[in-house]
């Protein structure tokens, strides 16, 4: 999927750790956060790159947690008929913190989010394969969301 067309986007947390591994294709585009930064930036992140970048499609990852925090931003991607890609990771909360301060806070209401989007006029798709197909078919010129469920506990060696 990746190429020097798109970009990636990968919200704080796991998803930092092993993004940092990608030999991303020369002049894709790829913003990280540091880590343990600002829960949430990277739903807004994705609205202005893809903004600013209008030759490349963002590809995210954002963790379901962090998605929460500014979860209106997709109506303002589809207004604006962006393109993007986003991958929610749905760990059922905030496992970043779980493994840094675990307590009850971390826990987080688990949403639709596919039914959230497919309020605002989007597609669901189940299998992971075939979304990624539609997404760079089919349904290449619109914003694409694909929800990815994974335990709480399923994090990377290093954040370990």
């Amino acid at each position: 999927m990746l190429s020097g067309k798109t970009a990636v986007i990968v919200e704080t947390g796991d998803s930092w750790f092993n993004c940092q591994k990608l030999k991303l294709p020369k002049g894709c585009g790829y913003e990280f956060q540091m880590q343990y930064g600002s829960i949430g930036w990277s739903v807004g992140a994705t609205l202005g790159y893809s903004q600013a970048a209008t030759d490349k499609r963002v590809i995210s990852c954002i963790g379901d947690g962090s998605f929460q925090v500014t979860a209106q931003d997709i109506s303002t991607m589809l207004r604006c008929r962006q393109k993007n890609i986003i991958f929610l990771i749905n760990n059922g909360g905030y496992t970043i913190e779980v493994e840094i301060h675990d307590g009850p806070f971390n826990v987080i209401k688990n949403w639709n989010y596919t039914g959230l989007v497919e309020a605002i006029h989007m597609t669901k798709e189940t299998d992971l394969i075939e979304a990624i197909k539609m997404a760079t078919r089919e349904k290449k010129d619109c914003l694409y969301f694909i929800e990815v469920m994974a335990h709480k506990d399923d994090t990377s060696k290093e954040l370990l």
